[in-house]
């Protein structure tokens, strides 16, 4: 379950605290970060990740999974993808805070949808982008990760104009992730259960 949590006020610029590689850039290399780690998570699903070029539903990408048979018809998800560098999940906690930038953002997110759902994808990474990523003979290393939730529902007074959220810290959003969430739409179950 998702949890509000406490009104947010006017604070220090988003990326004022980041070492950044070109600061005029950063936070165009924080969204392309947050795609290439969900580009590889749905293709390791036998997904694909569609972005959407116009902002207008408040969600930045579809997550699609194809039919299981050549009648059937495929699965999908609305994926709103948020990057931070501010937070550090503990995993020995239950939940770590997300702060929307935009109240816009947030009632996208907690409106009801028959189909197809939507979820927020939060991304933590590390404020010095130089660490981002890391190279060794097994592989490609992203620093931290993703993490999910669905807000249909959850509410925040009308003032609240950067309502902020509680994101559980089980909800890593890997492949087994993505395939459990397309899974319940199938089902038609909910994907907070």
């Amino acid at each position: 379950m998702v949890e509000l949590v406490g009104a947010g006020g006017i604070g220090k610029p988003r990326t004022s605290h980041i070492e950044a590689v070109d600061p005029l850039t950063v936070t165009d290399m924080m969204e392309q970060l947050q795609q290439g780690y969900m580009a590889s998570v749905a293709a390791t699903a036998g997904c694909t990740m569609e972005l959407i070029s116009k902002d207008k539903w408040g969600v930045d990408a579809q997550l699609i999974r194809p039919p299981q048979t050549a009648l059937g018809q495929e699965t999908m998800v609305f994926a709103q993808l948020k990057c931070t560098t501010q937070t550090v999940p503990d995993p020995t906690k239950d939940f770590f805070s997300y702060q929307f930038s935009k109240r816009q953002y947030f009632d996208h997110m907690v409106k009801d949808r028959s189909y197809p759902k939507a979820i927020l994808i939060v991304m933590t990474a590390p404020p010095r982008q130089a660490e981002w990523t890391q190279v060794t003979h097994d592989g490609l290393w992203t620093r931290r990760c993703c993490y999910w939730a669905h807000l249909e529902g959850v509410e925040a007074n009308s003032n609240v104009k950067k309502p902020t959220v509680r994101i559980p810290t089980k909800n890593i959003m890997d492949a087994r992730a993505l395939v459990s969430i397309l899974d319940k739409i199938d089902r038609g179950e909910s994907l907070n259960g």
